[in-house]
């Protein structure tokens, strides 16, 4: 004790023990708060909320957000759905109305074919014709296309032909200067009395050298239907080719109609009733699934943030204490792809909404592109409950079994996949002149998918033309060899790949999984051995249950 300061003096070794034992002290306070919150971290939502009072705001937003972004498509789905009839059925009444003889149903991928000439005349006249007649004989809301000025948009007919061509079948001869010639004219619905005499020069078609002859003009309809989905309706542009088609010079000329409908929005307008009223209504619903979503995205971007943080504690304390870095497997942990996925669904809802606020309020009138926004963004947060069934043992089962075989699963599809592209390009150039299921590329690996689910295999068999004997020969042993190779060996060793996968994820639920360093640390093991080179399986399993089968061995309540 000293008298001169009144104060309890110490020797410097009770000095010197007393640093110790506190600077041990604030290590272990330090390593039982990194290991807290890394068991925080882990937790389940109902788990952090017994553990710590905190609601599960991330959990709530997520059951309010599929409800509301769910309702959202549906209504959205439905819209799209009278769309979408109405472009089919006056597509149509447009082929009834335009095109002679039409049955109602396309023959191929034209609508109708003519042999000779007079019905060539025939077929082109009558739709010359019926244009001209169309405000009489139309039952729909549709008129003749009009300019800024307010005139009618005449018909425009283009013929295409060669500069020169001479052509003597039996003397099998021909002269021909394949440079295309394009000679058009139009013709006004005001002047139908008139267009068949001023024109005769123009319709007396050399069918030797006619390549093509299109004949195109525009009109205007409104889709009033929507009225009884208490919407405001929206005025169509239609805008129409009829093609005649003589490029093979086969003695079949083949007619198609093709319609591009754009829809606008309607220039002068006046509806009463709660068609209006519904539409503010749709608008704050979607204003509100915003506000869900920046909300959504803003919590998960914050867990992103926090999980990169405690990460960065957890390395910087096993670098301190036990001089090594962290796995690759324990760093993967904290890196969340369920959130990465939420926010990426987000974004996609966000602008779905915003384009289809647009739509309601008549701005824009682009359903197919905010279609696939909101039905992706739909996808993805359905997809994204599967990170909640993961808190269940059973559901848990199949997660981890999708993740263990994934990796082996995409590896196998990609040398099966060099086989199929295989089989794709021989069916194309030998089977597509002789079979309608092997025409173009996509048409073949489409035919082949299908005989690989066992669908339409006989239809496929029977179809085949067997003109060709040595192309029949060959298409048997092509098909015979496809369905023996993928359906009995490629098939069943995909699924082999997906049994092994179950089966191992059972053995380690039964035996116990290996434990990483961070398993260790939050059971509080002080035994840090270097990691042994094991599997690849193994350790992509460690990677997929350290979250979610942990949970229920016992790691967050230690």
């Amino acid at each position: 004790y000293n008298n001169h300061t009144s104060h309890l003096v110490l020797p410097d070794w009770t000095r010197q023990v007393f640093k110790t034992t506190h600077s041990a002290e604030c290590e272990v306070f330090k390593e039982e708060n990194l290991r807290d919150d890394l068991k925080y971290y882990f937790m389940s939502p109902c788990e952090k909320y017994r553990a710590r009072r905190h609601i599960p705001w991330k959990l709530v937003v997520q059951i309010l957000k599929i409800v509301m972004i769910t309702t959202q498509l549906i209504l959205f789905g439905l819209s799209n759905q009278l769309v979408v009839s109405y472009k089919e059925e006056n597509m149509m009444a447009l082929k009834n109305l335009f095109l002679k003889d039409y049955s109602g149903v396309d023959e191929d991928d034209y609508s109708v074919a003519v042999y000779t000439q007079q019905r060539v005349y025939d077929s082109l006249f009558y739709v010359l014709d019926q244009y001209s007649q169309l405000g009489r004989l139309s039952v729909g809301p549709l008129s003749y296309g009009e300019d800024e000025h307010g005139d009618v948009l005449p018909l425009i007919i283009c013929k295409q032909y060669y500069k020169r061509s001479s052509v003597e079948p039996s003397n099998e001869a021909y002269d021909i200067d394949a440079q295309l010639e394009t000679v058009c004219m139009s013709h006004d619905p005001k002047t139908a009395n008139q267009w068949k005499t001023q024109n005769s020069s123009f319709f007396d078609l050399d069918f030797y050298r006619l390549v093509d002859m299109k004949i195109t003009f525009q009109l205007n309809g409104i889709n009033l239907q929507t009225v009884r989905s208490r919407e405001l309706p929206d005025c169509y542009s239609f805008y129409i080719t009829i093609t005649f088609d003589n490029q093979c010079h086969s003695g079949k000329v083949k007619i198609f109609l093709d319609i591009d409908a754009q829809s606008c929005p309607c220039q002068d307008w006046k509806i009463s009733g709660t068609a209006q009223k519904n539409t503010h209504y749709l608008l704050v619903f979607d204003s509100f699934v915003i506000a869900v979503c920046l909300t959504s995205a803003v919590l998960c971007s914050r867990s992103i943030v926090l999980a990169v943080r405690l990460l960065q504690r957890f390395s910087r304390f096993f670098h301190e204490n036990y001089s090594r870095k962290v796995g690759e497997d324990d760093q993967n942990e904290f890196l969340n792809g369920w959130y990465v996925l939420v926010i990426v669904s987000d974004l996609l809802a966000i602008i779905g909404s915003i384009l289809k606020m647009e739509i309601q309020a008549k701005s824009l009138t682009n359903y197919d592109v905010c279609s696939i926004f909101l039905g992706t963004s739909t996808l993805l947060v359905w997809v994204g409950v599967i990170r909640y069934l993961g808190y269940f043992q059973k559901y848990n089962v199949l997660i981890l079994t999708m993740k263990a075989a994934f990796p082996k699963v995409l590896r196998f599809c990609c040398c099966a996949g060099m086989i199929y592209l295989g089989y794709t390009f021989c069916g194309w150039i030998v089977l597509g002149p002789y079979h309608e299921k092997f025409e173009g590329l996509s048409r073949v690996a489409e035919c082949l998918f299908s005989l690989l689910n066992g669908d339409d295999m006989f239809t496929t068999f029977a179809q085949l033309k067997d003109k060709n004997t040595l192309v029949w020969l060959f298409s048997r042993a092509y098909l015979y060899s496809f369905i023996s190779l993928f359906v009995y060996m490629v098939l069943s060793l995909f699924i082999a790949l997906i049994t092994d996968a179950y089966e191992t994820i059972k053995r380690f639920q039964r035996d116990g999984f290996p434990l990483t360093d961070l398993q260790k640390f939050l059971r509080e093991q002080k035994d840090f051995p270097v990691a042994e080179e094991s599997s690849q399986t193994d350790v992509h399993i460690r990677y997929s249950v350290l979250c979610c089968c942990q949970r229920y061995d016992g790691v967050t309540g230690l």
